[in-house]
């Protein structure tokens, strides 16, 4: 940053974004964490609420005098890769196998339901959010649609749940987001546009971004698979290929003035329908890489938006956040599902297993850097207390109903079909934000 800032006693010198004590912190953070994290597990404390509260004690309680405190420049660049990253991943673990196996209901879900939720979600909001801003509004609507599969990982894992059902929240969650992006760039655009890129430009930069994004992947996923049948791939450098990869479909986009987000969702896309399975078997490193990214991303969401998000919190905005968990959500997946045979519960339980986490964040912190706390601090504080609602709502809910409504779900499986089967795309999954 510009200028100095104290830091632990030692002044940040300009343009430094992170001095050594906050790394030291931040390191023992994620050591402490990799070391006891099956252990807290077991006691529903997820990687999400451990990260959060650590931002919280570390800014605003008994460890703020250690001094850390993430650099704008800090939050805005982990926001963009992690976000980069997570899209890039979610599109690359999505193969045409899994979406045949129940292609009709991820299209519903997808192309009916998500819609609706951003919609539904808009007008909801535009009664909120100060002002009644129809940007802020669409913001909201959009950052709080994509889902979480992470956030459920107790009932991603459980055999008692069908896998038919599982693999349905898996595909929506690797899915939606890339999707929900667009709606909030343009809206991004909308609440900043003073005379530059308005909404009108973003679109036009999306458009190029998808194209971008294809080739890139495209072509990127079939040097990989040549490379890889013909062993030229060095196994130690196999997993960085990708990663750069992703990187590249991002950075390619804003060299020519594109979006990088949809270049990194649809070169994802691209690169797993062309790299096929050699492709597929890359992706982990890249997951990894995330993983570690997301962990940084919940520290920072605890340490700057959590406390705001609470300092103008209204009445107005606690209502929307259970709205938003519940009618928000489970209306359009009960209208979305309509006629597709699944039962009363099944519907119920994919419509509150839609845990609002990493995307959403991402989408918060993207907000807050670009706008400021003043210009969307009612909309950030709404999908922050949002966010925060869900990690502990569906975190805690996660095993328990998994439990009860187990049994129940399995006349939604497919003839012959075995509810425990495990389910690899699943276990990956769950890395992003645990």
């Amino acid at each position: 940053m510009a200028g100095c800032r104290w830091r632990g006693g030692a002044p940040r010198r300009a343009g430094e974004l992170m001095s050594a004590s906050d790394l030291a912190i931040v390191a023992a953070l994620i050591f402490m964490w990799a070391a006891l994290s099956a252990r807290l597990e077991r006691f529903d404390v997820t990687a999400p609420i451990t990260f959060i509260l650590a931002g919280l004690l570390l800014t605003h309680g008994p460890l703020a005098p250690l001094g850390f405190t993430p650099s704008h420049e800090l939050v805005k660049t982990l926001a963009e890769v992690t976000l980069v990253l997570v899209l890039f991943c979610d599109a690359s673990r999505v193969g045409l196998r899994d979406l045949r196996t129940d292609m009709g209901l991820c299209v519903r879900l997808l192309v009916v339901g998500l819609p609706l939720t951003i919609g539904l979600g808009t007008l909801l909001a535009l009664a909120v959010v100060a002002g009644a801003n129809p940007w802020l509004a669409l913001l909201v609507g959009a950052a709080l649609a994509p889902t979480d599969a992470a956030l459920g990982a107790g009932m991603m894992v459980n055999p008692a749940v069908p896998v038919r059902i599982r693999r349905l929240i898996n595909v929506e969650s690797g899915l939606n987001d890339g999707i929900a992006t667009p709606f909030v760039l343009i809206a991004l655009a909308g609440v900043q546009h003073t005379g530059g890129i308005g909404p009108a430009e973003a679109a036009a930069e999306l458009v190029l971004g998808v194209a971008i994004g294809a080739v890139v992947g495209g072509v990127g996923g079939y040097v990989v698979k040549v490379a890889s049948e013909r062993d030229w791939v060095a196994g130690g450098f196999a997993g960085s290929a990708v990663l750069a990869l992703a990187v590249c479909a991002y950075a390619c986009a804003l060299a020519l003035h594109g979006n990088g987000f949809i270049a990194a969702f649809v070169g994802g896309l691209a690169f797993r329908a062309a790299g096929g399975p050699r492709g597929e078997r890359l992706v982990p490193f890249v997951e990894e890489t995330s993983a570690l990214v997301s962990l940084l991303v919940w520290l920072a969401f605890g340490a700057v938006a959590v406390v705001p998000a609470f300092e103008n919190l209204t009445w107005r905005d606690v209502a929307y956040a259970v709205l938003s968990l519940t009618l928000i959500r489970m209306v359009p997946v009960a209208i979305a599902l309509t006629g597709a045979r699944l039962g009363r519960t099944t519907v119920a339980f994919v419509g509150w297993f839609g845990p609002r986490g990493l995307a959403s964040v991402v989408f918060a912190l993207l907000a807050l850097e670009e706008t400021g706390q003043g210009a969307a601090g009612s909309a950030i504080a709404i999908i922050a207390f949002t966010v925060l609602l869900s990690v502990v709502a569906h975190g805690v809910t996660a095993d328990p109903l998994a439990r009860r409504y187990g049994p129940s779900m399995s006349r939604a499986l497919a003839p012959g079909e075995d509810p425990g089967i495990p389910l690899p795309p699943e276990r990956r999954l769950i890395r992003r934000s645990s």
